[in-house]
């Protein structure tokens, strides 16, 4: 049997992706998370994240652990607001990344997600319908506010989610050429980056055009909505090994 840990980083950010990490471990190798330290993202400070992810990859290697990353980025964001809405956005991210898993993993797993949806059956009942050939065998799957505050497992994918969502804002930064800060509209590098970011005849695309912050900016420069945003389906990255 495997543990099977599926988490989000960026749902809140008016700049910059959504990301969704999973990692799966044998069941016998869990304690080794709990061990090493590892625990909700947001209990940890970015040197130890960085920390973890390296000690995580190199296990990966003498272990055979598995692990995918889905970066969705500001447009599909921008798309799932205007049209499904956020929750069901996440349900695809969560289940892209269980199909990435399932790739790698044809053995029985134990999936346990962070629940983006105030009822935590019908957010594991919506990602197993997107699940190809769901049920698998012997597998099972289920859905927990706190997961990563309370399961190692689902620690760890939060930790690999804000790894890469940071990594995404710094490389913003470096091609954009000013301060992005965090991405969450109270942040004030964020906050000083937003009215460079809206010059010029729509949104730049690091932006979320459809957050209120955004959309309220646009209209005091200009005295109107921002534009729709245009959408090519499919439009993320996946890593995973």
């Amino acid at each position: 049997m495997w543990n099977v840990g599926v988490d989000e980083a960026g749902r809140g950010p008016v700049l910059g992706p959504l990301v969704v990490g999973a990692v799966a471990i044998p069941s016998d190798d869990v304690h080794m998370l709990i061990e090493h330290g590892v625990k909700d993202s947001k209990d940890l400070s970015h040197k130890k994240r960085l920390e973890i992810v390296e000690w995580f990859h190199m296990n990966a290697q003498k272990r055979n652990w598995r692990h995918s990353v889905i970066v969705c980025n500001p447009d599909r964001i921008d798309n799932a607001v205007q049209s499904t809405g956020l929750n069901l956005l996440e349900v695809e991210l969560f289940s892209e990344a269980l199909v990435e898993i399932r790739a790698q993993v044809s053995d029985p797993v134990s999936i346990l997600n962070d629940a983006c949806d105030v009822n935590e059956q019908r957010f594991s009942d919506r990602i197993a319908a997107r699940l190809p050939n769901w049920p698998w065998i012997d597998s099972t799957i289920h859905s927990e506010h706190k997961a990563d505050t309370n399961h190692a497992i689902v620690g760890m994918a939060s930790i690999l989610a804000k790894v890469k969502r940071d990594d995404a804002i710094h490389h913003l930064a470096e091609e954009i050429g000013m301060p992005l800060g965090s991405g969450y509209p109270s942040d004030p590098k964020t906050k000083a980056a937003i009215d460079d970011l809206l010059v010029g005849s729509t949104p730049h695309p690091a932006l979320r055009w459809s957050w209120k912050t955004v959309t309220r900016a646009w209209n005091e420069i200009y005295g109107t909505d921002p534009p729709k945003r245009p959408f090519r389906e499919k439009h993320q990255s996946t890593l995973f090994e």
